[in-house]
């Protein structure tokens, strides 16, 4: 389903990946993989297991059934801390600055505590400005959180995640509220650091951004996954369609990708 060479490793792999809620299967029986390097974009409607998904694979709830596979190791339950540790970062859907902290402050922590911990607070600044310089927040290092705009807070959430220097990447709607003209840096970063070799999940509604930075299309429903292709032959797919996109997007199909949220 990768796409990948039988002998690559995949950075990451689930296998009947499951969370149930009392009754509710949140999400169900999920298996595919991820080759190094990829960018895979994770569409579906509201409700359809999409933060349920990066959750279990952060360890921010454990599944019900399944496996988490990073490199062939299984992380499968792990605590959100070890999973970090391992190389994986995530952005939330709500942003979660230490309010009481500078922007680079708020960096430093993860250079300090990741993987690459620096026994220095000095060095951890210094390194603080190089990720605020790739998302454009440098200048910004002063301030507080609560002085950002929506796209600078976005950017912030993602420099957080970049201190950790992480193999796999999930993006948790990270563009969300962002005008048009915002969206593209965005879209050159994530090109950017898949073309240094990291893997990038990007869970997210504007289907514009999906297209453009997509390798392959993950489509979940109901807590199953759909369908996984390339990004137009997925959002042509009558199933998706059906589900998520709604029947105007497909009658004008490749002219209105700039919405946020498809609707019928």
């Amino acid at each position: 389903m990768s796409g990948a060479a039988d002998t690559e490793t995949p950075v990451l792999e689930v296998r009947g990946l499951g969370r149930r809620f009392g009754g509710l299967h949140a999400v169900a029986d999920l298996s595919f993989s991820v080759p190094p390097g990829q960018v895979v974009g994770v569409i579906g409607p509201n409700g359809a297991g999409k933060s349920t998904f990066v959750n279990l694979v952060t360890g921010h709830l454990k599944p019900t059934s399944g496996q988490v596979l990073l490199e062939g190791q299984d992380i499968t339950g792990e605590p959100p801390w070890k999973v970090a540790r391992a190389r994986v970062a995530r952005t939330f859907q709500i942003v979660k600055p230490l309010r009481g902290m500078t922007v680079r402050e708020n960096v430093a922590v993860g250079l300090l505590y990741g993987p690459d911990a620096s026994r220095h607070s000095g060095a951890a600044l210094r390194l603080a400005d190089e990720v605020l310089e790739r998302v454009g927040l440098v200048a910004l290092g002063d301030v507080t959180p609560g002085e950002l705009t929506v796209a600078d807070a976005r950017r912030l959430e993602l420099a957080k995640a970049l201190a950790l220097r992480p193999k796999l990447l999930l993006l948790d709607e990270v563009m969300a509220g962002l005008r048009p003209g915002e969206i593209e840096p965005s879209l050159e970063l994530i090109r950017s650091l898949s073309a240094d070799g990291m893997t990038v999940l990007v869970i997210e509604h504007v289907m514009r951004a999906i297209v453009a930075v997509s390798d392959r299309v993950l489509v979940l429903h109901q807590g199953r996954l759909l369908t996984d292709g390339p990004p137009r032959e997925v959002l042509a797919d009558p199933r998706v369609i059906e589900a998520y996109l709604g029947h105007r997007y497909g009658r004008t199909h490749g002219a209105d990708t700039d919405r946020e949220q498809p609707r019928d």
